[in-house]
């Protein structure tokens, strides 16, 4: 499992384009969404360094 806090995910919307993001990367990727603590959770194939990379090219950097 990998966490990332999200600092700028602030709306359904937010959570939306992050789960997009994650499996435009990896389909079968499992992804919890947590809005009031800003927190993402990723069951995924994918490498950390990766999933960062795409989120913070979607506009959602991460901690």
């Amino acid at each position: 499992m990998i966490e990332f806090k999200v600092e700028d995910m602030s709306c359904g919307h937010c959570a939306s384009v992050i789960t997009k993001t994650v499996k435009e990367l990896d389909a079968k990727a499992t992804i919890d969404v947590d809005l009031a603590s800003k927190t993402v959770r990723i069951e995924s194939s994918e490498d950390r360094a990766v999933l960062a990379q795409a989120l913070d090219e979607a506009g959602y950097p991460t901690a």
